[in-house]
């Protein structure tokens, strides 16, 4: 069985960030308008296979939604009585206005408020884990002032990227690989994590190895190095580095550096020096007695001359539990080590400066701890997971794995340190997994793998208050709960201004510093995916699937509900309204309105056949009859006729108008010949007039569309030719366009491809393309003179690569860009981000008087299966089945303070495209089967409403609240404070069971029921050890109605809900609730487990709580079991059920008891159990996958196959397509098998074996599945393929589709040519990344899935190179898209 495995969404979260000057846009010198505000730096992240680059820019504060809201309010005062500047409102029982002033500097200067926003460039998914990020500096950030970035991967490799202007993105300056290394031969090497470092001066970057091993790649850094080269070389190099080489520790700098813990380089030094910890002697908790303090750390040098690496300081006995070195800085020298219970600090002489931080330390180690004050005899932190950035010399911030924030800071005497201080909480942030601070900026980032990342801002004040303790009153709003102040050591300075002289006498003056933390951005994320299930949600009155994902971890956990479209709702049907061909929304100036004018106060709509006569809804809603459609009318506000103009040349009249944009003062009307025509409105006469066209060529000429973009962004700057003296326009046209920084354009495309913009009011050419119609990755201007279209005889027939549609409209969320969003006849869409381009070099030609300054640069693409019927129909039921496909801008607030720029697609495939700072440009799908008008309306008092014409009607539409649009589906965060391990969605009664999760203090208890061991000091905490409550949800609301709390020392392994024979239905079955729990009794006692079998039961529900139900849950049943219950499943109305190495079949007897029918002995650990009918699929952790059979007379389980070769099985699931079924499994290492039962194959031994058919690597395991059903579109008859879904831990969304024969086969050619012919990011291999090393076949199994990622690419390239790709694999482009639209989708 062929399938397709694809990424429905990428990995969450970050592990690893680089803090850098990456892109063009942080220089000094770039261009920024105090609108936008200026790039500080950037913030590179990675997860997984997901690279993402952001910016951090610094803006104006945005008017907050109060201030917004009282814009509103004051629409409608009467003029005269509103506020002055610098006033504000009283309250409702005041009366007039207050002055607040504004906000005013030392210097008595006024200070605007900023913030400090996350903006993303680029994404990509990379063909490789990513298991390091480091900027570094080479030989020709010299010129342009850049870092580079070096991304390490998890099969030892690096690669050097570089920022690229001129195609807006990442490029691959080189790839060092190390897998064939001797030591990446080792048979524990894939156990192995590779740590990058990059030396402070960039003088090198050392990757870790097995086996104790450093690859090092040193980097010229000045042009001398390089000349040097070329002579020793005796030929030219262009490359930024020189010849990498392993260095083998133990065998080239010291002997006694085995076991590498952590590795660091140290600034300050001459040479690039390298800080070793490492531990000779392994040892672990249950023998310190024989072996402790066994961690040592070596300092050596890296001559890269002489290939020299003496050892400058050796550092022994340091605690067992260390885990991890950070360099000082460079003026106060050393390190510091972080151990599990104590912080050290080791200086260059070797000196050691222990601080504890709980009672272990004095326990676990001889090494001499200082005395502990007060506070700290009942300190009680554990520092696993803990990371650490330092703020200053002699300060760093310490962040635990719970987001505590605690500072820690050095105390001097004279050079040396003498002690280590450690203050309260500073704040509480996100789970760190990795924390960056910015070298020239106070910032610091916080990335996180279990929820949100965020940044936040290290402010350092000197407070010139006197000797006494300062204490920092000034609180903003958006600072972090608990923010407490860090002082800096107090200084004494005199201060010499004229305040604090008294009698010519100046007063000496204590400062301290103070440095405080506060919450400047978050980018959204949700995390690990720990278990899922398929509910139903409402929108509105429609139930829509949804997926409920437990996520998270400790105070981050809880909810995300996904759905395939965008969630909206109907607020209304509005049938009155028609609008079967097109909807308008807008304001009218009204002489007496009383209305807020910024919303809008009439609707115009057609219809295929339109009905006379007028129907008001609201305010004025008017229908308006095109008597004949080659006719131009200006209506009053009030529908009455201003002014009819007949379009006609001469007295011959054209032909009809097909199309119109309307951008005041201008109109274009597009008619059914393909010509144009342009008019200009006269504000003086109210009146509209033609505008001459002859700059554009012969009035006969051709346009395939054409379209207004008024832009407001400043990104289209024109560069006029000094060559070519210029026109001013003249005064009528002057008064026509409005003032500021708002500019207008034409924009047509002519029938061969040519895509031209034009200035307004003056008609020049700015702007021309040719490879638009080729989606090509970046559009320059061509500098072309006008291109001639004239009319072709016979006339010109529609191409499959005709541009259909095309629109230049801005999208975004807090500052929109102008975007080119372009749909081929063929179906393809692409959306293109207008950049700012430099003025060109070399003269324009004299054929051009000016030039636009943007590129557009190809961002997404999208491919849709579009019929097109006959275009020689002309009848009115062809008209009437005719589908309007457009792009219509629109601009919505779905809730205060969030404003969304988008473009939605009406027609057969309708979709929104929209795009947020954080996450880029979205394209989602409507959820609607036909769309035939849209249009924004605000007449009833919103901007979140839309006025849309679908399949159902007219209907007024709005977004569902709280909806995120950062990922690649629509979802909603539900947080709840605490993890769920598990959540099922009960069919039958709409609720939500879910298994929460907590850490509890754990004892151990001998026979006479007494503590075998209780902590005997304050700084001495029990052991943890999980426990679990199970809750009864609503979706509404998300109220929990009911729970059941579990022993302290038990927690969940499973929860299904299944249905069982009861007498308590006529059916004879019922859904109840099964749980599975473990009993941990500690390391001396075997685990024991219990099944729980619940009933969701209906009760009354109580007044206060305004519930029409409520339910609670019932236990009926409770099991014992002699190990513990990992895996459940229902069986033909059976309950399967896994105890230690057996499998059980139970029968549910009198709604009361379990009563066990047949039994099987299976491997060690099971980890997945799947029944379809009668057939059981059970997951091992040792034994693999067995396929097993029931059957009832006589009862008994049958074993039909199993895997000969043992392995781990995370994960086991059946899959059936075309009426055969296969196994799927996935491993702890992340490969997904499919296996085959095939009794007929010899090789299976009749049926004992189970075939191993695929391997495929997807790189991280997923413990959560759910097998869905696809049905095709022809017929829904047929019996359904399945999908899978699978949740990973890395929050990865993935789902594997069946792929019949015929299209396995095309596109399994087609993977081979993009591993071949396209260039990837980072010069991965997509091939290796997905393949299995497998020692009992003679050649990888890596036919049967199909890479989606990597097929996905096929839709970013141009045309041609589709083209080019298919041919040589014996298709077409059409089929292969076809092929791929149909197996896209994410359910």
């Amino acid at each position: 069985m062929h399938s397709l495995r694809q990424e429905i969404l990428p990995p969450s979260g970050v592990e690893y960030a680089a803090c850098l000057k990456f892109t063009s846009s942080t220089l000094s010198t770039a261009s920024s308008s105090s609108q936008t505000g200026r790039t500080l730096f950037n913030v590179v992240v990675a997860r997984a296979s997901l690279l993402r680059i952001f910016e951090v820019r610094e803006e104006p504060a945005p008017i907050s939604a109060q201030k917004e809201h009282e814009k509103a309010r004051r629409a409608s005062v009467r003029k005269g009585t509103e506020a002055v500047e610098g006033e504000v409102e009283m309250d409702g029982s005041g009366e007039g206005f207050v002055s607040m002033g504004t906000s005013i500097g030392q210097n008595g200067v006024a200070h605007p408020q900023t913030v400090t926003r996350f903006y993303l460039v680029r994404e990509h998914r990379l063909h490789g884990t990513v298991t390091g990020l480091e900027p570094v500096r080479t030989v020709h950030s010299i010129e342009d002032r850049l870092d580079r970035l070096l991304v390490s991967f998890k099969d030892a490799k690096i690669a050097l990227l570089e920022w690229s202007d001129a195609i807006h993105d990442v490029l691959t300056v080189s790839i060092h690989t190390y897998e064939r290394a001797p030591q990446l031969m080792a048979l524990d090497s894939p156990l192995f994590r590779a740590e990058l470092r990059v030396d402070p001066l960039s003088r090198c970057a050392a990757l870790s190895l097995p086996k104790d091993s450093l690859a090092i790649l040193p980097f010229y850094q000045s042009q001398a190095e390089l000349d040097l080269m070329e002579v020793e070389a005796n030929q030219a190099r262009d490359v930024p580095y020189s010849p990498s080489f392993v260095l083998d520790l133990a065998n080239d700098v010291d002997k006694r550096i085995r076991n590498v813990i952590d590795y660091a380089f140290l600034p300050g030094f001459h040479n690039p020096t390298v800080a070793v910890l490492c531990q000779y002697q392994q040892t672990w908790t249950g023998r310190l007695k024989e072996f402790k303090d066994t961690v040592s750390l070596h300092i050596f040098a890296l001559d890269l001359v002489t290939n020299n690496y003496p050892v400058i300081t050796s550092v022994d006995g340091l605690p067992y539990d260390c885990f991890a070195v950070t360099p000082c800085a460079t003026a106060t020298g050393g390190v510091f080590i972080l151990a599990a219970n104590s912080v050290l600090f080791v200086d260059q002489s070797g000196r050691r400066v222990p601080f504890a931080v709980n009672g272990w330390p004095p326990r676990v180690s001889d090494l001499a701890m200082p005395a502990l004050g007060p506070l700290e005899q009942t300190r009680d932190l554990q520092l696993e997971g803990a990371r650490v950035t330092l703020v200053d010399d002699r300060t760093l911030f310490l962040f635990l794995r719970d987001g505590s924030v605690y500072p820690v800071e050095l105390v001097q005497d004279g050079r040396t340190v003498t002690k280590l201080t450690m203050g309260n909480a500073l704040a509480r942030t996100t789970i760190p997994a990795v924390v960056k601070r910015a070298a020239e900026e106070e910032y610091v980032f916080v990335g996180s793998m279990t929820a949100r990342v965020q940044e936040e801002i290290v402010e350092e004040d000197v407070d010139m208050a006197g000797p006494a303790a300062v204490v920092d009153a000034e609180k903003d709003d958006d600072m972090m709960d608990d923010d407490e102040d860090l002082y800096g050591p107090s200084e004494t300075k005199d201060n010499t201004n004229g305040a604090g002289a008294t009698n010519g006498v100046v007063d000496s003056v204590r400062t301290r510093t103070v440095v405080h933390l506060s919450l400047c951005d978050a980018i959204p994320g949700h995390g690990s995916i720990n278990d899922m299930a398929f509910g139903y949600a409402r929108n509105g009155d429609r139930r829509v699937p949804e997926l409920i994902a437990a996520t998270g971890s400790g105070q981050l956990g809880g909810f995300h509900l996904f759905q395939r479209d965008l969630p909206t709702r109907a607020k209304r049907k509005v049938h009155p309204v028609g609008g079967g061909r097109g909807i308008w929304s807008m304001a009218i100036r009204r002489p007496s309105a009383s209305v807020n004018a910024d919303n809008d106060t009439i609707i115009i709509s057609t219809d295929a056949n339109p009905s006379p006569g007028v129907s008001r809804i609201g305010t004025a809603i008017v229908h308006v009859m095109w008597v004949s459609a080659n006719q131009i009318r200006v209506l009053e506000s009030d529908g009455t006729e201003r002014q009819m103009i007949k379009d006609a040349d001469g007295n011959v009249p054209r032909p009809r108008v097909r199309s119109c944009s309307i951008s005041d003062p201008f109109i274009l009307i597009l008619r059914e010949d393909d010509t144009i025509g342009l008019f200009i409105g006269e504000p003086e006469r109210g009146k509209i007039r033609r505008k001459d066209m002859s700059p554009m060529g012969d009035k006969t000429s051709r346009y395939l569309t054409g379209f207004f973009y008024t832009d407001t962004s400043g990104v289209f700057q024109s560069f006029a030719n000094s060559n070519v003296p210029g026109e001013a326009p003249t005064s009528t046209l002057q008064s026509a366009m409005s003032a500021g920084t708002r500019t207008q354009w034409l924009v047509l495309v002519r029938p061969q491809g040519v895509v031209e913009v034009w200035t307004l009011p003056k008609l020049t050419l700015a702007f021309s393309t040719t490879l638009l119609a080729t989606l090509d990755p970046v559009l320059t201007d061509t500098y072309d003179p006008p291109a001639p279209s004239l009319p072709q005889d016979p006339p010109r027939k529609a191409q499959e690569l005709d541009i259909d549609q095309m629109v230049i409209a801005p999208l975004g969320e807090s500052q929109p860009r102008p975007h080119l969003i372009v749909l081929l006849r063929s179906g393809q869409l692409a959306i293109y981000e207008a950049v700012a381009a430099a003025p060109p070099t070399d003269p324009l030609p004299s054929t051009r008087s000016s030039t636009l300054l943007v590129r557009f640069v190809k961002i997404a693409s999208r491919a849709f299966d579009i019929q097109h019927p006959e275009e020689e129909q002309k009848s009115v039921l062809a008209e009437q089945k005719r589908i309007s496909r457009l792009l219509l801008p629109f601009v919505t607030t779905p809730s205060p303070g969030r404003t969304f720029s988008g473009v939605f697609f009406t027609g057969d495939r309708p979709c929104w495209i929209t795009s947020t700072d954080k996450g880029g440009v979205r394209v989602f799908a409507s959820g609607h089967n036909v769309v035939h008008a849209f249009t924004t309306c605000s007449l009833w008092e919103s901007k979140n409403d839309f006025l849309l014409y679908s399949e159902e009607g007219p209907s007024l539409v709005e977004w569902m609240p709280d909806v995120q649009l950062d990922a690649h589906l629509p979802a909603r965060s539900v947080p709840r404070a605490r993890p769920y391990s598990n959540v099922v969605f009960d069919a039958s009664t709409q609720l939500v069971v879910a298994a929460s999760s907590f850490m509890n203090r754990f004892a151990s208890y001998d026979e006479d029921g007494n503590v075998v061991w209780q902590p005997d000091s304050a700084n001495i905490s029990y052991p943890y050890c999980e426990t679990s409550t199970l809750e009864l949800i609503s979706p509404d609301g998300w109220l929990t109605m009911d729970g059941y709390e579990f022993a302290a020392n038990e927690f969940v392994s499973c929860v299904v809900s299944l249905p069982l024979e009861t007498m308590s239905t006529e059916s004879g079955m019922k859904d109840f609730i099964a749980v599975g729990t473990t009993i941990n009794r500690g390391e001396d006692l075997a685990v024991k487990g219990a099944v729980y079998i619940f009933e969701i039961v209906d009760v009354v529900p109580d007044t206060s709580t305004k519930m029409a139900r409520w339910w609670r849950l019932k236990l009926l049943c409770r099991d014992d079991a002699k190990g513990p219950v990992t895996c459940l499943c229902g069986m033909n109305g059976y309950l399967v059920s896994s105890m230690g190495q057996k499998i059980y079949v139970r029968a549910f007897d009198l709604d009361e008891r379990l009563v066990g029918v047949a039994f099987l002995d299976v491997g060690v650990y099971v980890t997945s159990l799947r029944a379809v009918k009668n057939l059981l699929v059970i997951g091992d952790a040792v034994k693999s996958v067995w396929f097993v059979a029931f059957q009832e007379d006589p009862y008994k389980l049958v074993i039909l196959g199993k895997d000969p070769q043992r392995g781990c099985v995370a994960r086991a699931d059946p899959f059936f397509a075309d009426g055969h079924m296969s196994i799927v499994t996935c491993d702890e290492e992340g490969i997904v098998r499919i296996y085959a039962y095939d009794p007929r194959d010899p090789e299976s031994k009749s049926g004992q074996h189970l075939l191993r058919r695929t391997e495929f690597h997807g790189q991280t395991e997923y413990r959560s599945s759910l097998l869905i059903a696809r049905r095709g579109k022809a017929n829904d008859g047929e019996l359904p393929q399945a999908r899978l879904v699978c949740g990973a831990a890395d929050g990865t969304l993935s789902t594997l589709t069946p792929v019949d024969e015929g299209a396995f086969k095309r596109l399994h050619l087609l993977q081979g040519q993009l591993v071949r012919t396209v260039q990837h990011v980072a010069a991965l291999n997509p091939r290796a990344f997905r393949m299995v090393r497998n020692e009992h076949v003679s050649r990888p199994l890596a036919r049967g899935i199909l890479d989606g990622n990597l097929l996905a690419t096929f839709a970013e390239l141009p045309i041609a190179r589709q083209d080019e790709v298919t041919r040589q694999i014996g298709t077409d482009r059409a089929t292969v898209l076809k092929d791929w639209v149909a197996l896209a989708g994410a359910w």
